[in-house]
């Protein structure tokens, strides 16, 4: 990977990652893909090499990560309300990734319950 290149996001579909590089390119942000046509070849394959990369150059990730939280799809409940954070009231909530905390949730991680955490204060919730 290139030096002057930082990922900003990664996708396990090559069309997610086509679709927000427009947004950027068209606020006239340098951005490029990384490894789109292997996961296009074989999208099986996407998960173990980490999906699509989404790279911007490092002068203009600020924006871009700006431009990327404002148009990135949130978390909504199962009735399709906006899931509020109990910090900072914020409607920017994403699914957290799990913490497999010991053997067994690393064994079985279906068994871990699901959290959520916001993405501008990165509190943590059930």
């Amino acid at each position: 990977m290139r030096d002057d290149f930082t990922i900003l996001a990664l996708f396990e579909y090559s069309t997610e990652a086509q679709v927000i590089k427009a947004k950027l390119d068209s606020e006239g942000i340098n951005t490029m893909l990384m490894d789109e046509k292997t996961v296009d070849s074989d999208p099986l394959i996407s998960q173990a090499i980490g999906g699509v990369k989404l790279l911007v150059h490092n002068s203009d990730l600020e924006r871009a990560i700006t431009i990327y939280n404002d148009i990135r799809n949130y978390h909504k409940d199962e009735n399709g309300n906006d899931i509020h954070c109990p910090k900072c009231n914020s409607t920017k909530i994403l699914v957290a990734d799990l913490q497999r905390k010991n053997l067994f949730f690393m064994l079985f991680p279906f068994f871990e319950s699901r959290k959520f955490i916001c993405n501008d204060c990165k509190t943590i919730f059930k």
